[in-house]
């Protein structure tokens, strides 16, 4: 059929979902930068110890994001081909399964980190300097993970029924208040006690707060749409709940692989000192920034696929998948330039640091600038099309086989054998482009369509 063969899909339904779901997504991404950045900055003015102290904390942070970013990825897959089938009952028990495993992993995690932060930042760093200044840090921010669990489930329920303003009204009202609480507890402002990397964590903490009372009260007040009430997130239904633990375990599982990798990457980079942590940090916010546009993209997607598949459109599916590749290659390469372009003004933002991680930094984004082609193309296709698609156990096991045996070993050989910084962190990313000649295979054989609804 013609239909099949072409690579630019004519259906104006297609670009319209896509630009509704993304561009809000794309947003809240942003805001969510904009407020890791501020306090970045922020922090950054007290020196290369704090800035790592905070960076090394937030690798827990990082851990939580990924394991409520696989439940939420459950969420959004098996809601979104629920929603195609309107079965609205089914998604409410999905949101209230996920928000139970995702809230109870919060509370573990931050039990943990307030018992033993120290600890938990020895993992990462030897320098007492850098664990003295994170653990002030940890032992305030993790009081937010239970919070940030509950907030992020709801914003993926609400995305999986195509509604995504609320996430970004959310975010937007977290940005005002963290911003402005960092500027006031991190130096003291309006009389109050100059607090540092404390006063860091305890904006963060009242601004999750704020975040979860806000959800709240859209999805149980405001919201017509799911129509979701307290009742149904206290219910569960035990056929779902081994559909979720069954297609949401290769999620999370590749969300833990990745959790792995990050502080993988983390542990690595640490043992070179703190100039090499900062400019690690630095770079890893400009391919945060980088990767905005991006991800709201590919979520969006994934929701257009999710839905198709649950209808059983599978013919407008491959459209669909053929239009994804060629725009994400040219998001690509055009996020790739645009790094290159702006890494230099973009590092001098970071007044606090010294020269040694400010001239790292500009290599590490050196190499952002290659591999952050691969990462728009390889990343949105595995997940916007293969695993919202139904074929939730591919990416886990690729993302495992990438991870363990080429990304982390290749890093670790090449910080034995004593090579620059840089070359280390280009072996740690290296996965964003070898990945690519995976996903050009996985998805032009069109063998990832799996519906995986219940018939009501």
């Amino acid at each position: 059929m013609e239909t099949t063969r072409r690579w630019i899909t004519r259906d104006r339904t297609f670009y319209a979902a896509l630009a509704a779901l993304a561009v809000p997504v794309a947003l809240q991404n942003l805001i969510t930068f904009a407020v890791n950045f501020a306090d970045n900055l922020m922090v950054g003015a007290l020196g290369d110890a704090a800035i790592s102290g905070v960076y090394l904390g937030n690798q827990v942070q990082t851990l939580l994001q990924l394991f409520s970013g696989g439940v939420e990825g459950a969420i959004l897959i098996l809601a979104a081909q629920y929603w195609g089938k309107q079965d609205l009952r089914s998604i409410k028990r999905i949101v209230a399964i996920g928000v139970h495993f995702s809230l109870t992993f919060g509370l573990l995690l931050s039990l943990i980190c307030l018992l033993l932060p120290a600890r938990v930042l020895r993992v990462f760093t030897q320098d007492p300097a850098v664990i003295a200044e994170g653990a002030q840090y940890l032992r305030i921010v993790c009081l937010s993970y239970a919070f940030f669990c509950v907030t992020q489930a709801l914003i993926a329920a609400m995305r999986s029924v195509e509604v995504a303003r609320i996430g970004l009204t959310v975010s937007a009202i977290s940005l005002v208040f963290n911003i402005g609480l960092n500027y006031i507890l991190i130096f003291g402002k309006l009389g109050l006690p100059a607090l540092g990397v404390r006063g860091a964590a305890a904006a963060t903490l009242i601004a999750r707060m704020i975040e979860t009372a806000v959800m709240l009260f859209y999805v149980l007040r405001m919201d017509r749409r799911l129509r979701l009430r307290m009742r149904d997130l206290l219910q569960t239904d035990p056929v779902l709940r081994r559909d979720f633990i069954r297609y949401g375990l290769p999620i999370v599982g590749g969300q833990i692989i990745w959790g792995v990798n990050m502080m993988g990457n983390s542990m690595i980079l640490g043992r070179f000192g703190a100039a090499v942590t900062a400019a690690a940090s630095i770079a890893n916010s400009m391919n945060t920034l980088a990767y905005v546009a991006m991800n709201g993209m590919a979520s969006a997607v994934g929701v257009i696929t999710g839905k198709a598949v649950g209808a059983g459109r599978t013919e407008q599916v491959k459209e669909y998948a053929r239009t994804t590749q060629l725009l994400f290659l040219c998001l690509g390469l055009l996020t790739g330039g645009m790094i290159a372009l702006l890494k230099l003004p973009f590092i001098r933002l970071y007044g606090g640091v010294t020269a040694e991680a400010a001239g790292l930094a500009r290599q590490f984004c050196t190499v952002l600038s290659v591999t952050m082609i691969g990462t728009c193309y390889q990343a949105a296709c595995l997940f916007g099309l293969v695993k919202s698609g139904g074929d939730v156990g591919f990416v886990f096991k690729n993302d495992a086989i990438f991870v363990l045996l080429i990304v982390l070993p290749s890093a670790l050989l090449a910080a034995h054998f004593g090579a620059p910084p840089w070359v280390v962190f280009a072996c740690l990313k290296c996965d964003q482009i070898l990945k690519c000649f995976v996903a050009v295979v996985k998805i032009n054989r069109f063998n990832w369509m799996k519906n995986l609804t219940r018939s009501a």
